[in-house]
Protein backbone atom coordinates (compact mmCIF):
# COMPACT_ATOMS: atom_id res chain seq x y z
CA UNK A 1 0.00 0.00 0.00
CA UNK A 2 1.70 3.80 -1.08
CA UNK A 3 2.89 5.19 2.16
CA UNK A 4 0.42 8.14 1.74
CA UNK A 5 -2.72 5.22 2.07
CA UNK A 6 -0.50 3.71 5.23
CA UNK A 7 -0.95 7.24 6.72
CA UNK A 8 -4.16 8.29 5.65
CA UNK A 9 -5.26 4.91 6.93
CA UNK A 10 -3.86 5.64 10.01
CA UNK A 11 -4.83 8.97 10.40
CA UNK A 12 -8.26 7.45 9.62
CA UNK A 13 -7.82 5.37 12.71
CA UNK A 14 -6.59 7.82 14.89
CA UNK A 15 -9.43 10.15 14.01
CA UNK A 16 -12.04 7.67 14.40
CA UNK A 17 -10.62 6.57 17.92
CA UNK A 18 -10.34 10.39 18.65
CA UNK A 19 -14.02 10.71 17.81
CA UNK A 20 -15.05 7.40 19.60
CA UNK A 21 -13.58 8.83 22.74
CA UNK A 22 -15.21 12.42 22.90
CA UNK A 23 -18.60 10.76 21.99
CA UNK A 24 -18.47 8.62 24.81
CA UNK A 25 -16.85 11.04 27.30
CA UNK A 26 -20.03 13.12 26.17
CA UNK A 27 -21.82 10.58 26.75
CA UNK A 28 -20.78 9.57 30.03
CA UNK A 29 -19.86 13.18 31.94
CA UNK A 30 -23.55 14.59 31.06
CA UNK A 31 -26.78 13.06 32.47
CA UNK A 32 -29.97 14.21 31.51
CA UNK A 33 -30.71 16.59 34.34
CA UNK A 34 -27.31 17.93 32.94
CA UNK A 35 -25.52 17.22 36.46
CA UNK A 36 -21.71 16.27 36.35
CA UNK A 37 -21.10 12.32 36.43
CA UNK A 38 -17.60 11.52 37.88
CA UNK A 39 -17.41 8.36 36.65
CA UNK A 40 -15.71 9.34 33.14
CA UNK A 41 -12.72 10.61 35.26
CA UNK A 42 -12.51 7.19 37.98
CA UNK A 43 -14.05 8.93 40.81
CA UNK A 44 -16.27 7.38 42.77
CA UNK A 45 -19.94 8.85 43.73
CA UNK A 46 -20.20 11.29 46.41
CA UNK A 47 -22.74 10.60 49.42
CA UNK A 48 -26.12 12.25 48.42
CA UNK A 49 -26.72 15.55 51.12
CA UNK A 50 -29.71 14.52 53.73
CA UNK A 51 -33.17 15.26 52.76
CA UNK A 52 -34.32 18.61 53.59
CA UNK A 53 -38.24 19.06 55.58
CA UNK A 54 -40.07 22.04 55.34
CA UNK A 55 -41.53 21.56 59.06
CA UNK A 56 -40.51 23.21 61.79
CA UNK A 57 -38.68 21.58 64.55
CA UNK A 58 -40.65 20.29 66.91
CA UNK A 59 -40.89 22.19 70.90
CA UNK A 60 -42.39 20.48 73.36
CA UNK A 61 -45.37 22.25 75.02
CA UNK A 62 -44.75 23.63 78.41
CA UNK A 63 -46.93 21.45 80.84
CA UNK A 64 -50.31 23.24 81.95
CA UNK A 65 -50.19 25.33 84.99
CA UNK A 66 -52.13 23.85 87.77
CA UNK A 67 -54.89 26.39 89.34
CA UNK A 68 -55.94 25.48 92.88
CA UNK A 69 -59.27 27.15 93.23
CA UNK A 70 -59.85 30.01 95.85
CA UNK A 71 -61.61 28.27 98.87
CA UNK A 72 -65.54 29.33 98.28
CA UNK A 73 -67.38 28.47 101.39
CA UNK A 74 -67.88 30.22 104.83
CA UNK A 75 -66.26 26.73 106.02
CA UNK A 76 -63.59 26.75 104.00
CA UNK A 77 -62.59 30.30 104.00
CA UNK A 78 -62.79 30.25 107.93
CA UNK A 79 -61.71 26.85 109.43
CA UNK A 80 -62.14 26.47 113.04
CA UNK A 81 -63.49 29.02 114.61
CA UNK A 82 -62.47 30.28 118.20
CA UNK A 83 -63.16 33.18 120.44
CA UNK A 84 -60.65 36.31 120.56
CA UNK A 85 -61.40 38.95 122.26
CA UNK A 86 -65.17 39.88 122.36
CA UNK A 87 -65.27 38.17 118.48
CA UNK A 88 -66.11 35.37 117.04
CA UNK A 89 -62.74 34.66 114.90
CA UNK A 90 -61.90 32.55 112.58
CA UNK A 91 -58.39 30.26 111.98
CA UNK A 92 -56.68 33.12 111.03
CA UNK A 93 -57.68 35.34 113.68
CA UNK A 94 -59.76 37.54 112.06
CA UNK A 95 -62.72 38.84 113.58
CA UNK A 96 -66.22 37.52 111.28
CA UNK A 97 -69.88 37.35 111.49
CA UNK A 98 -71.86 34.25 110.66
CA UNK A 99 -75.40 34.91 109.17
CA UNK A 100 -78.32 32.24 109.04
CA UNK A 101 -81.01 30.56 110.23
CA UNK A 102 -82.25 28.33 112.88
CA UNK A 103 -84.76 24.88 112.27
CA UNK A 104 -87.93 24.86 114.17
CA UNK A 105 -88.23 22.06 116.89
CA UNK A 106 -87.48 19.13 114.78
CA UNK A 107 -90.77 17.54 116.21
CA UNK A 108 -92.39 20.31 114.93
CA UNK A 109 -91.26 20.46 111.75
CA UNK A 110 -90.26 17.14 110.35
CA UNK A 111 -90.51 17.24 106.26
CA UNK A 112 -88.02 21.25 106.68
CA UNK A 113 -85.14 20.02 106.78
CA UNK A 114 -84.21 17.44 103.79
CA UNK A 115 -81.28 17.46 101.91
CA UNK A 116 -82.90 20.00 99.20
CA UNK A 117 -83.78 22.75 102.29
CA UNK A 118 -80.06 22.83 102.99
CA UNK A 119 -78.68 22.92 99.32
CA UNK A 120 -81.47 26.30 99.11
CA UNK A 121 -79.65 27.32 102.37
CA UNK A 122 -76.19 27.28 100.71
CA UNK A 123 -76.77 27.84 97.09
CA UNK A 124 -79.74 30.27 97.33
CA UNK A 125 -79.77 32.15 100.44
CA UNK A 126 -75.88 32.04 100.97
CA UNK A 127 -76.33 30.73 104.56
CA UNK A 128 -73.18 30.45 106.89
CA UNK A 129 -75.08 29.10 109.50
CA UNK A 130 -77.64 26.42 110.75
CA UNK A 131 -78.95 26.38 113.89
CA UNK A 132 -80.58 23.17 114.72
CA UNK A 133 -83.29 23.18 117.55
CA UNK A 134 -83.36 20.43 119.69
CA UNK A 135 -86.56 20.63 122.13
CA UNK A 136 -85.38 18.74 125.03
CA UNK A 137 -89.24 19.20 126.40
CA UNK A 138 -92.70 19.59 124.31
CA UNK A 139 -91.97 15.78 122.54
CA UNK A 140 -88.20 16.90 121.76
CA UNK A 141 -85.05 14.71 123.48
CA UNK A 142 -86.63 13.53 126.67
CA UNK A 143 -88.96 11.04 124.66
CA UNK A 144 -86.04 9.57 122.21
CA UNK A 145 -82.58 10.26 123.18
CA UNK A 146 -80.86 8.40 120.89
CA UNK A 147 -83.20 9.34 117.92
CA UNK A 148 -82.42 12.91 118.51
CA UNK A 149 -79.54 13.10 118.86
CA UNK A 150 -79.31 11.00 115.42
CA UNK A 151 -81.29 13.65 114.00
CA UNK A 152 -79.29 16.22 115.53
CA UNK A 153 -75.70 14.70 113.91
CA UNK A 154 -77.56 14.24 110.66
CA UNK A 155 -78.34 17.77 110.18
CA UNK A 156 -74.69 18.85 111.29
CA UNK A 157 -73.52 16.65 108.35
CA UNK A 158 -75.59 17.64 106.49
CA UNK A 159 -73.98 21.30 107.13
CA UNK A 160 -70.12 20.49 107.20
CA UNK A 161 -71.27 18.79 103.74
CA UNK A 162 -72.38 22.03 102.31
CA UNK A 163 -70.10 24.65 103.89
CA UNK A 164 -71.41 25.92 106.68
CA UNK A 165 -71.44 26.21 110.08
CA UNK A 166 -74.14 24.52 112.85
CA UNK A 167 -75.06 25.75 116.08
CA UNK A 168 -75.99 22.68 117.96
CA UNK A 169 -79.07 23.77 120.40
CA UNK A 170 -79.99 22.42 123.61
CA UNK A 171 -83.60 23.98 123.59
CA UNK A 172 -84.75 24.76 126.78
CA UNK A 173 -87.65 27.08 127.69
CA UNK A 174 -89.75 25.26 130.25
CA UNK A 175 -88.32 24.65 133.33
CA UNK A 176 -86.47 27.82 132.19
CA UNK A 177 -84.11 26.50 135.20
CA UNK A 178 -81.16 24.87 133.02
CA UNK A 179 -80.19 22.82 136.21
CA UNK A 180 -83.59 20.50 135.57
CA UNK A 181 -81.99 19.06 132.26
CA UNK A 182 -78.51 18.99 133.63
CA UNK A 183 -78.32 14.83 133.29
CA UNK A 184 -79.48 15.25 130.08
CA UNK A 185 -77.23 17.51 129.04
CA UNK A 186 -74.40 15.54 130.32
CA UNK A 187 -76.01 12.45 128.05
CA UNK A 188 -76.55 14.86 125.22
CA UNK A 189 -73.23 16.59 124.71
CA UNK A 190 -71.27 13.84 125.52
CA UNK A 191 -72.73 11.74 122.44
CA UNK A 192 -72.90 14.61 119.92
CA UNK A 193 -69.24 15.86 121.05
CA UNK A 194 -67.92 12.94 120.60
CA UNK A 195 -69.74 12.27 117.20
CA UNK A 196 -68.52 16.18 115.57
CA UNK A 197 -65.40 16.29 117.50
CA UNK A 198 -63.31 16.10 114.52
CA UNK A 199 -65.22 18.75 112.65
CA UNK A 200 -65.04 22.27 112.39
CA UNK A 201 -67.93 23.87 112.33
CA UNK A 202 -70.01 22.74 115.19
CA UNK A 203 -70.59 25.32 118.17
CA UNK A 204 -72.63 24.35 120.74
CA UNK A 205 -75.27 26.57 122.51
CA UNK A 206 -75.96 24.57 125.82
CA UNK A 207 -79.27 26.03 127.44
CA UNK A 208 -81.27 28.31 124.83
CA UNK A 209 -83.61 30.60 126.88
CA UNK A 210 -82.89 30.11 130.54
CA UNK A 211 -85.76 31.91 132.87
CA UNK A 212 -86.75 32.17 136.33
CA UNK A 213 -83.35 32.14 137.44
CA UNK A 214 -80.30 33.97 138.73
CA UNK A 215 -77.27 33.99 136.22
CA UNK A 216 -75.36 32.53 139.24
CA UNK A 217 -77.85 29.32 138.77
CA UNK A 218 -77.09 29.33 134.39
CA UNK A 219 -73.00 29.74 135.34
CA UNK A 220 -73.07 27.14 137.65
CA UNK A 221 -75.00 24.72 135.19
CA UNK A 222 -72.85 25.58 132.65
CA UNK A 223 -69.24 24.83 134.60
CA UNK A 224 -71.14 21.62 134.65
CA UNK A 225 -71.60 21.04 131.03
CA UNK A 226 -68.86 22.50 129.40
CA UNK A 227 -66.35 19.86 130.94
CA UNK A 228 -68.31 17.47 129.52
CA UNK A 229 -67.96 19.09 125.86
CA UNK A 230 -64.10 19.57 126.06
CA UNK A 231 -63.04 16.43 126.92
CA UNK A 232 -64.21 15.54 123.69
CA UNK A 233 -64.59 18.19 121.69
CA UNK A 234 -61.26 20.89 123.35
CA UNK A 235 -61.32 23.54 120.49
CA UNK A 236 -64.72 24.07 120.19
CA UNK A 237 -67.10 26.94 120.81
CA UNK A 238 -69.70 26.59 123.42
CA UNK A 239 -72.39 29.29 123.66
CA UNK A 240 -74.36 29.77 126.93
CA UNK A 241 -77.68 31.35 127.28
CA UNK A 242 -78.43 34.38 129.44
CA UNK A 243 -80.73 35.31 132.30
CA UNK A 244 -84.49 36.17 131.31
CA UNK A 245 -84.60 34.34 128.39
CA UNK A 246 -81.33 34.98 126.96
CA UNK A 247 -82.26 39.01 126.98
CA UNK A 248 -78.70 39.36 129.37
CA UNK A 249 -81.74 39.78 132.03
CA UNK A 250 -83.52 42.36 130.50
CA UNK A 251 -86.96 40.79 130.50
CA UNK A 252 -86.50 39.98 134.79
CA UNK A 253 -85.93 43.79 135.45
CA UNK A 254 -81.53 42.83 135.34
CA UNK A 255 -79.42 44.24 132.89
CA UNK A 256 -76.11 42.67 131.02
CA UNK A 257 -73.75 44.18 134.37
CA UNK A 258 -74.52 41.17 136.54
CA UNK A 259 -73.04 38.65 133.44
CA UNK A 260 -69.92 41.17 132.77
CA UNK A 261 -69.26 41.58 136.36
CA UNK A 262 -68.98 37.90 136.50
CA UNK A 263 -68.20 36.15 133.68
CA UNK A 264 -67.15 32.55 132.80
CA UNK A 265 -63.47 32.08 133.58
CA UNK A 266 -63.07 29.29 130.50
CA UNK A 267 -61.60 29.79 127.18
CA UNK A 268 -64.15 29.86 123.89
CA UNK A 269 -67.10 31.01 125.90
CA UNK A 270 -69.61 33.12 124.38
CA UNK A 271 -73.16 34.39 125.61
CA UNK A 272 -75.84 34.41 124.02
CA UNK A 273 -78.44 37.18 123.08
CA UNK A 274 -82.53 36.81 122.06
CA UNK A 275 -84.93 39.58 120.26
CA UNK A 276 -88.08 39.52 118.48
CA UNK A 277 -88.07 42.90 116.42
CA UNK A 278 -91.22 44.33 116.67
CA UNK A 279 -91.36 43.80 120.76
CA UNK A 280 -87.88 44.70 122.06
CA UNK A 281 -86.52 47.42 120.16
CA UNK A 282 -84.50 50.37 121.77
CA UNK A 283 -83.73 49.33 125.31
CA UNK A 284 -82.57 45.95 124.11
CA UNK A 285 -80.55 47.27 121.50
CA UNK A 286 -79.13 50.00 123.69
CA UNK A 287 -78.19 46.38 126.05
CA UNK A 288 -75.85 44.16 123.70
CA UNK A 289 -74.49 47.32 122.50
CA UNK A 290 -73.12 47.59 126.12
CA UNK A 291 -72.36 44.31 126.73
CA UNK A 292 -70.57 43.40 123.50
CA UNK A 293 -67.93 45.83 124.43
CA UNK A 294 -67.09 43.68 127.34
CA UNK A 295 -68.53 40.09 126.62
CA UNK A 296 -68.02 38.05 123.25
CA UNK A 297 -71.94 37.80 122.09
CA UNK A 298 -74.02 35.57 119.76
CA UNK A 299 -77.38 36.36 118.63
CA UNK A 300 -78.43 32.78 118.56
CA UNK A 301 -81.95 33.35 118.13
CA UNK A 302 -84.44 36.15 117.02
CA UNK A 303 -87.61 37.42 115.28
CA UNK A 304 -88.55 39.79 112.81
CA UNK A 305 -91.76 39.90 114.70
CA UNK A 306 -93.48 39.87 118.25
CA UNK A 307 -91.67 37.54 120.87
CA UNK A 308 -94.55 35.14 120.65
CA UNK A 309 -92.97 34.42 117.38
CA UNK A 310 -96.38 36.01 115.63
CA UNK A 311 -98.33 38.51 115.15
CA UNK A 312 -97.04 41.71 113.35
CA UNK A 313 -94.23 41.50 111.19
CA UNK A 314 -91.92 44.47 111.12
CA UNK A 315 -89.25 45.04 108.67
CA UNK A 316 -88.33 48.58 109.88
CA UNK A 317 -87.35 47.51 113.61
CA UNK A 318 -85.93 43.80 111.89
CA UNK A 319 -83.42 46.09 109.28
CA UNK A 320 -82.26 48.54 112.49
CA UNK A 321 -81.12 45.64 114.41
CA UNK A 322 -79.40 43.41 111.51
CA UNK A 323 -77.51 47.08 110.61
CA UNK A 324 -76.63 46.91 114.49
CA UNK A 325 -75.37 43.69 114.23
CA UNK A 326 -73.72 44.04 111.68
CA UNK A 327 -71.90 47.26 112.82
CA UNK A 328 -70.74 45.51 116.31
CA UNK A 329 -69.60 42.47 113.96
CA UNK A 330 -72.45 39.98 115.87
CA UNK A 331 -73.35 36.64 114.26
CA UNK A 332 -76.97 35.75 114.21
CA UNK A 333 -79.63 32.96 113.38
CA UNK A 334 -82.98 34.16 112.12
CA UNK A 335 -86.03 32.25 113.63
CA UNK A 336 -87.36 30.33 111.60
CA UNK A 337 -86.57 28.59 108.37
CA UNK A 338 -89.76 26.50 108.55
CA UNK A 339 -93.06 26.31 107.39
CA UNK A 340 -95.03 26.46 110.43
CA UNK A 341 -98.29 28.70 110.23
CA UNK A 342 -96.38 31.65 111.87
CA UNK A 343 -95.49 35.18 110.86
CA UNK A 344 -91.66 34.37 111.93
CA UNK A 345 -91.35 31.65 109.91
CA UNK A 346 -89.56 31.94 106.24
CA UNK A 347 -91.35 29.73 104.27
CA UNK A 348 -95.15 30.00 103.38
CA UNK A 349 -97.38 26.94 104.72
CA UNK A 350 -96.95 23.50 102.66
CA UNK A 351 -93.64 24.30 101.22
CA UNK A 352 -91.61 21.48 103.22
CA UNK A 353 -94.18 18.84 102.25
CA UNK A 354 -93.49 20.13 98.55
CA UNK A 355 -89.92 19.64 98.37
CA UNK A 356 -89.07 22.92 97.08
CA UNK A 357 -87.35 25.12 99.07
CA UNK A 358 -85.49 27.65 96.51
CA UNK A 359 -86.13 31.25 95.32
CA UNK A 360 -88.69 33.49 97.03
CA UNK A 361 -92.02 32.39 95.78
CA UNK A 362 -91.94 29.69 98.68
CA UNK A 363 -91.04 32.66 100.92
CA UNK A 364 -92.94 34.39 103.59
CA UNK A 365 -92.53 38.57 104.15
CA UNK A 366 -90.13 38.05 107.00
CA UNK A 367 -88.04 35.46 105.05
CA UNK A 368 -88.02 37.37 101.75
CA UNK A 369 -86.32 39.87 104.08
CA UNK A 370 -83.74 37.84 105.87
CA UNK A 371 -83.09 35.70 102.37
CA UNK A 372 -82.35 39.12 101.00
CA UNK A 373 -79.93 40.59 103.68
CA UNK A 374 -78.03 37.13 103.51
CA UNK A 375 -77.58 37.39 100.24
CA UNK A 376 -76.40 41.09 99.96
CA UNK A 377 -73.75 40.37 102.59
CA UNK A 378 -72.55 37.37 100.14
CA UNK A 379 -72.19 39.62 97.20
Amino acid sequence: MPRWQLLAAAGGTVLAGVVATAIALTTTTFGSAGTTNAIAAGQTTPAAPPPTSDKSPTIPSPAPTKTTKAPTTPLAVNGQLHVCGVHLCNTHDKAIQLRGVSTHGLQFAPKCYPSAALDALAKDWHSDLLRIAMYVQEGGFETDPAGFTAKVDTLVDKAEARGMYAIVDFHILNPGDPAFNLGRAKTFFAAVAKHNAAKKNVLYEIANEPNGVSWAAIKAYAEKVIPVIRARDPDAVVIVGTRGFSSLGIAEGSSSAETIADPIKLPNVMYAFHFYAASHKDNYRAEITKAAAELPMLVTEFGTVTFTGNGTFDAASSTTWLDLLDRLKISYANWTFSDIDESSAALKPGTCASGKFAGAGVLTPSGKLIRARLRAAAS
